[in-house]
């Protein structure tokens, strides 16, 4: 079985060698980027499962690299910075981070995250079929019949989420854990805002209608198609 390879983008080397060494014990095959510019000419050259990210480096800085790397690759990023102000968290998540850790952090908490993100990964296909609904991931499509939908990153990756756990109802604080990260501390409404601007496009102009309400639970898409 080939390796998760994992690109760590970290400008202090002592922090960098330290989470590579780590990473190997515990059988990943890893890569290190020292500065934003040599991290996106390594994702453009090699296929990562996982990138872990510093916000502050030498060139590009982390936010950069993020919004230059989601353009085209949608590998899952782990932000790792010692900002700890709210408004670095929701931009990272914003422009395409899937998670965010502060530094100082517990490398137990790193591996856990890391194995989240490797467990959805493994459940997440190239092509998701619903219904008269198709989800290409390798292309970053989506089709209903023969109309294209244009989700932004957040409302397409909520439907993959929904659709890869079909027919069971999650929660709120289950879909911010999926969609928005461990660290979201927003209200959790911001589901329910999502689900609508989802719904607009996915369901409001077609007969059978696929997010399910379950009150005072969460949503879910139902069905055996």
């Amino acid at each position: 079985m080939e390796k998760f390879k994992i690109l760590i983008v970290e400008d202090e080397k002592q922090m960098a060698m330290f989470i590579e060494m780590e990473l190997k014990h515990e059988g990943y095959e890893v890569d290190i980027a020292y500065d934003g510019l040599t991290a996106i000419k390594k994702v453009e050259k090699h296929n990562f499962d996982i990138i872990i990210l510093d916000i502050m480096l030498p060139g590009l800085n982390g936010m950069e690299v993020c919004r230059e790397i989601r353009k085209s690759y949608k590998v899952p990023i782990i932000m790792l910075t010692a900002k700890s102000d709210i408004r670095d968290k929701v931009n990272g998540l914003d422009i395409g981070a899937n998670d965010y850790i502060t530094k100082p952090f517990a490398i137990e908490e790193l591996l856990a995250r890391i194995r989240v993100i490797q467990r959805n990964t493994t459940v997440s296909l190239d092509e998701i079929r619903f219904d008269d609904l198709i989800m290409n991931n390798k292309m970053h499509k989506v089709m209903r019949g023969d109309k294209q939908i244009d989700l932004t990153k957040k409302e397409y990756d909520l439907l993959e989420t929904l659709l890869i756990n079909k027919n069971i109802v999650l929660t709120r604080e289950k879909l911010i854990e999926k969609v928005w990260g461990y660290d979201y501390e927003g209200d959790t409404n911001v589901v329910d805002v999502f689900i609508r601007y989802l719904r607009s496009k996915i369901d409001d102009n077609f007969q059978n209608k696929l997010i399910s309400t379950v009150r005072g639970v969460g949503y879910v898409i139902k069905g055996d198609k």
